[in-house]
């Protein structure tokens, strides 16, 4: 009996632990994701963007990608892509406004993706 009682603390600490570093793990990685786009952002506001910071960004973004596909679910994965890919496209094409917009769009993932895995009332009910 008394064993069961100690597997049991255990088990429910280690998850603990493990929810714990999940939520911290995952919002650092993406904390890094929101500063790198919003440094472009601001270059492209500025009009001094090129397709060499784009392309540091989505660099970036593969490095941080790769480690988080274990935590975050492809989907939003694949989004965060697809507007990368396409504010890199206007930045290339020069075509700023429509940049500005996809990295809004970005921001606001890498604001709020973490929030959404992590271990909270409203996200498990």
């Amino acid at each position: 009996m008394v064993k069961s009682i100690i597997y049991t603390l255990v088990a429910a600490a280690l998850c603990a632990g493990f929810f714990i570093f999940t939520e911290i793990y995952v919002s650092k990685q993406f904390s890094y994701v929101y500063g790198a786009a919003e440094e472009l952002y601001l270059k492209v506001e500025e009009g001094e963007a090129t397709a060499s910071d784009a392309e540091a960004v989505s660099l970036l973004w593969e490095d941080k990608k790769s480690k988080l596909h274990v935590f975050i679910p492809h989907n939003d994965i694949a989004q965060i892509d697809y507007y990368l890919t396409e504010a890199g496209g206007h930045i290339r094409d020069g075509e700023y406004g429509l940049a500005l917009s996809k990295l809004e769009v970005v921001k606001h993932l890498a604001l709020s993706l973490p929030s959404a895995y992590s271990v909270r009332l409203e996200n498990v009910f």
